[in-house]
């Protein structure tokens, strides 16, 4: 089968074509026929910056067909569409190759209508846009229609891929959604995503923005930068209100309000997927499959998502794209885009 892998830390240029043999899966595994691999940051990083044990195949989400299944995992998975997230997780195996075995549980069943396109697109973004929007000790486990009912939440960067799942999942979940963006060209995406409002904030000033918006306050902040924007949320933040940051760079430190934060029981969480509880995992998990089923998550540019399509051996170059800003999602198709 066809691969992309990387034997050492670098930039693109690490990343190589080769042909390897198809993996069998293990006890506890499906294997996967790939018909899409998405791309995140994470990814990224790791090619850049993480030394492989050995040869590696990158790439965490992606999705497609199992094929074949081993010792304990359902024989009647054979045939059926899946997402997968986490594939390279504790794993040289990711998904940039024409097949790949994981747990059984991170093959997720795809539901019927939605594309391979969209299915690697989830993994990822989705899970942690789900884990940002539960953190809040007053608000729900797993989100479901009318779970956000009331509450107002803010997304920054909402033309991110997890901005763009945080904002699709809240507002299925019945939240008023607040995005920020940095361009009216990404302002028409986290519209489009379903944002009800939208604030450019290098054209505006979002505190004020914001409270005209929500006068109470946001009940919750799903943050991307959360070392940048600490000193705007200070005043936006309702009693009570939750912030989950995602992404920060290792020099980055934050001032919190303690005395504002302890009074109106406010709380700072970071989010990182692969060490949140269980529990959680399989919620998020359930409600990206409920959404998605729902049709509340999508992908392309009509709906705030665009795809940028790559074949196997352009993989390099999808990896310079994402390095350089590429406003959607990178997917690399390895049976033909759907």
């Amino acid at each position: 089968m066809r691969a992309i892998t990387y034997t050492a830390a670098g930039d693109p240029g690490v990343l190589r074509l080769v042909d390897r043999p198809v993996p069998a899966p293990g006890p506890g595994e499906v294997r996967v026929r790939l018909h899409a691999s998405g791309i995140n940051p994470i990814d990224v990083k790791y090619r850049s910056g993480r030394e492989p044990d050995g040869e590696t195949v990158p790439h965490h989400d992606g999705a497609g067909i199992v094929d074949a299944v081993g010792p304990g995992a359902a024989a009647d998975r054979v045939g059926q569409r899946v997402w997968v997230w986490g594939a390279a997780w504790q794993s040289r195996e990711g998904t940039a190759q024409e097949f790949t075995v994981v747990p059984e549980e991170r093959a997720v069943p795809l539901p019927d209508g939605a594309g391979f396109g969209l299915g690697a697109a989830l993994g990822i973004p989705a899970l942690t846009a789900h884990r940002a929007l539960t953190v809040a000790e007053t608000g729900p486990r797993r989100l479901a229609p009318g779970s956000l009912q009331g509450r107002t939440v803010l997304v920054t960067g909402g033309a991110g891929a997890v901005g763009h799942a945080a904002v699709q999942l809240a507002s299925w979940a019945g939240a008023a959604v607040v995005a920020t963006v940095s361009s009216p060209e990404k302002a028409a995406l986290a519209a489009a995503a379903g944002a009800r409002h939208v604030v450019d904030y290098r054209a505006e000033d979002v505190p004020a923005r914001v409270r005209e918006i929500a006068p109470e306050g946001v009940d919750a902040v799903v943050e991307v930068a959360v070392a940048a924007n600490a000193p705007a949320l200070e005043g936006v933040l309702a009693e009570g209100a939750a912030v989950a940051f995602y992404a920060a760079a290792d020099t980055d430190e934050v001032r919190i309000p303690v005395r504002t934060a302890m009074l109106a029981n406010q709380s700072w969480h970071g989010v990182f997927l692969y060490g949140i509880p269980d529990a959680a995992l399989r919620d998020a998990v359930g409600a990206v499959s409920d959404a998605t089923a729902d049709g509340a998550l999508t992908a392309g540019a009509d709906t705030g998502l665009p795809l940028h399509r790559y074949p196997l051996e352009e993989t390099a170059d999808a990896h310079r794209a994402v390095e350089d800003g590429l406003v959607g999602k990178a997917v690399i198709d390895l049976v033909g885009a759907d």
